[in-house]
């Protein structure tokens, strides 16, 4: 009886190989798919900053910050 109940409960080489393969392929389908959405969002994040909304004129002159209450001018 109890050797009637092990072999039903083992799987063969072949069932585990086939489980094995359908989820890595379905890993492999969830990596694709991620790695062609990074490219479309780099894409779309250059075309972006490509336009005219983020190019505007900077002033990189210094400022002096230190005429503020926060600071002791002795």
């Amino acid at each position: 009886m109890l050797n009637l109940i092990n072999l039903n409960l083992v799987v063969s080489t072949m069932q585990l190989t086939i489980v094995l393969i359908i989820t890595a392929a379905v890993f492999l389908f969830f990596i694709v798919l991620a790695i062609i959405k990074m490219y479309k969002l780099k894409a779309e994040n250059k075309r972006l900053l490509d336009s005219d909304a983020f190019k505007f004129d900077v002033d990189e002159s210094y400022k002096d910050f230190t005429e503020g209450h926060l600071y002791d001018n002795k």
